[in-house]
């Protein structure tokens, strides 16, 4: 019954366009040129910066996965008006996609000019 429940729940999310979940959320592009005339300590600093804004976008990428999908949760078992409340893919979506995009580039001119950072995907 419980197996039951959830693959309704993730049919419904699907339909319902629940917000995706950030860890499937592919990079943009972004151009390497942005980053080329800056040097390993300046690419550093901005590669921080980028990844303390990617990780906030996807929490909140995130809460609002949660949130629909409890909106479609209450919708199908108690109250169908809740389905109202579904956010779907918004504007947190493409900024993560878009943050992503930008720590592949600074990583693409962090190699080639051999700064030795190593970056993490978590």
């Amino acid at each position: 019954m419980k197996l039951k429940m959830l693959s309704a729940l993730g049919v419904a999310c699907t339909l319902a366009a629940c917000a995706e979940n950030p860890d499937n959320i592919r990079a943009g592009y972004t151009s390497t040129a942005t980053y080329q005339n800056m040097s390993c300590q300046q690419l550093a600093s901005e590669a921080i910066t980028v990844s303390n804004r990617a990780h906030d976008a996807a929490n909140v990428q995130r809460r609002h996965r949660t949130r629909d999908e409890v909106a479609v949760a209450a919708g199908l078992v108690v109250f169908w008006p809740a389905l109202l409340f579904v956010h779907g893919n918004d504007q947190s979506t493409s900024e993560v996609a878009q943050l992503r995009g930008q720590m592949q580039a600074i990583e693409q001119v962090s190699a080639a000019k051999n700064c030795g950072m190593v970056f993490q995907r978590t």
